[in-house]
């Protein structure tokens, strides 16, 4: 595949955000900001999906009901809409909600990068937390267009501030108000960065079981290597079975590793549930430890 380094930088104020073209020919771009990567997108083909991760969030989409069935989905975060544009692809028509913090950051990224015609993808600014702690019936909650966070089929959370998750967006309480929002069968998508020992990971993983009947956690490495590397881990909870769970032929070949159950618990190891009043934000991705 050939490869350009054409790098553009999105007219921003306060951060050094990028749009670089990877392949001409899928017309695959990476969005950066402060050179921290955020997210990969083929306008030619949105379905193309360049990390690990979020292919495994994709998958669970694909299995959350009938193939092209409409699905309401919210994203808090948006990046550069790659999971939009996928949804968008796979199942036309489905109502979408992106709930996003930095309105001059998403106005650069999708002048740069639109959206097909015909997506169906409203935005709310604002922080997420707040946006989580206003009442599910108060209309302030609602995009421009009236679309409500409630009764959400599948939500996103991939609430990253360069290459740091805040505590705030972590904790018992915030995912009580995700909980509120979803489907009384809807699934919760978060994505994380740990390596071992996978303290934080842990913990979150803890903190949705205590929300959450089923909980999975989704990786590509070991999670039980005392030296495994920093990297993405997914953890998928939802009031209803797993799909990750009951149909894990669904990430396809090489399978990634998956927790549930007691190998769940016993990966958690009693590890404390976060709140806001003990959470801590998500590793430093250049702490040595993962050198």
């Amino acid at each position: 595949m050939a490869l350009f380094s054409r790098s553009r930088r999105l007219p921003l104020d306060q951060r050094d955000a990028r749009l670089t073209l990877l392949d001409k020919r899928m017309q695959r771009y990476e969005l950066s900001v402060d050179d921290i990567p955020q997210s990969v997108v083929s306008l030619a083909d949105p379905r193309s999906l360049e990390y690990p991760y979020i292919r495994h969030i994709a998958r669970v989409i694909d299995a959350e009901g009938p193939a092209g069935e409409p699905l309401f989905t919210v994203h808090l975060g948006a990046g550069a809409l790659t999971l939009p544009r996928y949804v968008q692809a796979t199942r036309p028509g489905s109502p979408q909600l992106v709930v996003e913090f930095e309105p001059e950051l998403y106005a650069a990224m999708l002048e740069a990068l639109p959206l097909p015609e015909g997506s169906h993808v409203e935005v709310r600014f604002g922080d997420a937390r707040a946006v989580a702690d206003e009442p599910v019936d108060d209309i302030s909650a609602t995009a421009a267009d009236g679309t409500v966070w409630r009764d959400a089929r599948v939500t996103v959370v991939d609430l990253w501030d360069a290459a740091v998750i805040h505590r705030r967006v972590a904790s018992l309480e915030f995912y009580r108000r995700v909980a509120a929002r979803s489907a009384a069968d809807g699934v919760i998508a978060v994505n994380l960065l740990d390596g071992s020992p996978f303290d934080y990971a842990r913990r979150q993983a803890a903190t949705l079981r205590t929300v959450f009947a089923h909980v999975a956690v989704v990786l590509d490495f070991d999670p039980v290597d005392d030296e495994g590397p920093l990297g993405n881990v997914v953890v998928f909870a939802s009031d209803a079975p797993l799909a990750a769970v009951t149909h894990p032929q669904l990430f396809g070949a090489p399978a990634p590793e998956q927790l549930h159950g007691d190998a769940l618990t016993a990966w958690i190891d009693g590890a404390a549930v976060m709140t806001d009043a003990d959470g801590e934000d998500s590793p430093d991705p250049d702490d040595p430890r993962w050198d």
